[in-house]
């Protein structure tokens, strides 16, 4: 005979506590003192005690959990802050429900958030780079949801929480310029990306203030085979380049290998910075030097944001998280030209002239 499935009253008896302080749990839990939650969390955990989602939604209940719009979670950064919400979330018992889109218009969003509005969800991240107008327009549109925008430019009137760029971009360029490089190669993202222009813009300012001008910049899709593609446009554009900053790790093994493939290595090595610090980058031929997110943190402060915004709707939520630079072999001290390459220099500007 099949064992009877444990109740709402079960755990409440089990935990000494009232079936509605147990119901409180499942549906509000910030309203209960963590030491309550534990306990209740440890009696659901002993009878084997699942939720009945089907009865909350006919009743119209407000679930405990979150919605999460993300980009495609084959690339690094998405997955890597999907997978931290998920964990944070959880440790808040809140389950995480995710809806993955091909691309950020308005109306596959909307859906989106329809959809999670049907299963009574109210709280939504959005992981994906969303231009102002369409993030401002969901928020005002979706009033009834507590929305929180991970990537959307700084100007942005809704809540967002994002890396500030400006400290790791201007610290790529700051260590490239001490080791006495001047030729400058930017792969940045694709244009449509607002973190791969904030990036870019953040290059371009740090090396305004050093002096430099004459930079060649191309625009990669993240993967690391336009990182290759790429460094051949570059290279062929400015053979002189010594150092490229790369927008993402992908994109900075592309190039690193590209690179090999074109003999700069030794005293003709160029220099490379990617950014994100993923965990496969210590293990790039040479170690990539990046610019590490911390995208646990982003995923702690996520889920702590979402969850105070509900209890406070009309709170606007506005946070930068810092970004570090992690110095590894992949950048070198440019070497000091040779008797013939001034020479070549000197006879090139004299061919100008003429």
């Amino acid at each position: 005979m099949k064992n009877r499935s444990a109740t709402l009253e079960d755990v409440a008896n089990l935990a000494g506590v009232s079936q509605q302080t147990v119901s409180r749990v499942l549906n509000n839990p910030a309203l209960v003192s963590q030491r309550t939650r534990d306990t209740i969390m440890q009696a659901m955990h002993t009878l084997n005690y699942v939720p009945n989602r089907s009865a909350q939604l006919l009743a119209g209940k407000a679930l405990p959990a979150l919605g999460l719009i993300t980009a495609s979670l084959t690339l690094h950064a998405p997955s890597q802050v999907a997978a931290a919400i998920k964990s944070h979330a959880e440790a808040h018992q809140l389950q995480v429900t995710m809806a993955m889109l091909k691309s950020a218009d308005y109306p596959q969003l909307q859906v989106a958030l329809n959809e999670l509005r049907a299963q009574n969800i109210r709280a939504v991240i959005v992981s994906m780079p969303l231009e102002a107008e369409v993030a401002e327009r969901l928020a005002i549109e979706n009033n009834d949801m507590a929305c929180l925008f991970l990537d959307v430019p700084p100007d942005t009137e809704v809540s967002c929480l994002r890396f500030d760029h400006r400290d790791g971009c201007g610290a790529c360029v700051n260590h490239l310029w001490e080791l006495g490089h001047r030729e400058f190669g930017l792969l940045a993202g694709p244009v449509s990306s607002v973190s791969a222009r904030l990036r870019l813009g953040c290059w371009r300012e740090a090396l305004h203030r050093l002096g430099v001008s004459n930079t060649m910049t191309a625009f990669g899709d993240w993967s690391a085979a336009s990182g290759w593609a790429k460094t051949f446009e570059l290279m062929s554009a400015n053979p002189r380049i010594s150092a490229i900053v790369v927008a993402n790790d992908q994109m900075a093994l592309g190039v690193l290998s590209a690179l090999n493939k074109l003999h700069k290595s030794g005293s003709h090595a160029v220099s490379v910075t990617g950014y994100d610090d993923t965990a496969d980058s210590l293990y790039f031929q040479p170690a990539l030097t990046t610019v590490a997110q911390d995208f646990d943190l982003l995923g702690e402060r996520a889920v702590q944001h979402i969850r105070n915004m509900l209890q406070e709707p009309q709170r606007r939520i506005l946070e930068l998280l810092p970004t570090r630079l992690v110095i590894r072999q992949s950048t070198f001290v440019k070497d000091a030209p040779t008797e013939r390459e001034v020479l070549i220099e000197q006879l090139k500007a004299l061919v100008g002239q003429l």
